[in-house]
């Protein structure tokens, strides 16, 4: 079975640039890619589908580790003609005699809803919106599946004093590999020569070791070399005075008395 590594992640979530850093890092380890709804990647993780997953939070922290990566900005989902497109953002109040939809696939965790419910709740946020366009209500959701399900007859604004949805990585615990822990390191901005980064490839590793090699013998070489001053020392030595005649005789002693 060929290596590679297998990441989910939800609507909204936008992996491409780190996609993009692993086919770089880890040519030889394919990267697949697999789209679900919050509550089945949860699933996908804690089945072994995925090696990691970028999911909403919160998760099971007993059986996933996870690494909090940002929290988005709510919104209102709205048609352009509504009464709260006048201002630059929206408060829960001001949605009071709103029908709010509440689909089932709903990514924030409200204490109370908003507005006035549905007669049913919608299966998914795509479904919401498409209600929303036939001015049926609105829709609180995330700013990145406002983004992702946009139509030209809709628009958004900041909804305030509403819970927010985090986004963050998330692996099972029992199986932290060292492909989970390059990815990690990508994710969390680590270079290719970080020691908890991306592990080095057989060639770099061999280029690596070779540069060692040539630093030691360097090394080795300058320690070898005399200095500067003990080499002038020793012209000093064999060199006559200050005026550079010839050495004297080292043997010559006192001169002898003639008998």
């Amino acid at each position: 079975m060929s290596l590679s590594f297998r990441l989910v992640y939800v609507p909204g979530v936008m992996p491409d640039k780190w996609v993009r850093v692993w086919n770089e890092r880890q040519p030889d380890v394919p990267l697949n890619l697999t789209q679900a709804p919050a509550q089945p990647a949860h699933g996908m993780l804690l089945d072994g589908e995925a090696d990691a997953g970028l999911v909403r939070l919160p998760v099971d922290r007993t059986v996933l580790s996870a690494i909090p990566l940002y929290t988005e900005q709510t919104v209102v989902v709205v048609p352009k003609d509504h009464l709260v497109t006048a201002a630059d953002s929206v408060t829960v109040e001001d949605l009071a005699d709103d029908i709010v939809l509440h689909p089932l696939d709903d990514v924030l965790d409200w204490e109370t809803l908003p507005g006035r419910p549905a007669l049913e709740r919608p299966a998914t946020t795509a479904d919401a919106i498409e209600l929303v366009a036939a001015g049926i209500g609105v829709l609180v959701v995330p700013l990145s599946l406002a983004r992702l399900h946009h139509r030209k007859d809709l628009t958004h604004r900041p909804l305030e004093d509403a819970p927010a949805s985090s986004v963050g990585l998330a692996w099972p615990e029992a199986a932290t590999t060292d492909l989970v822990e390059d990815f990690i390191g990508i994710v969390r901005g680590r270079t290719v020569n970080s020691t908890r980064g991306r592990r080095p490839q057989p060639a770099q590793e061999q280029q690596a070791k070779q540069g060692r090699n040539r630093s030691a013998q360097g090394d080795a070489a300058r320690r070898r070399q005399p200095s500067a001053g003990a080499s002038g020392r020793g012209r000093r030595g064999t060199g006559g005075g200050a005026g550079g005649g010839t050495a004297k005789n080292p043997r010559r002693g006192k001169p002898r008395r003639r008998s």
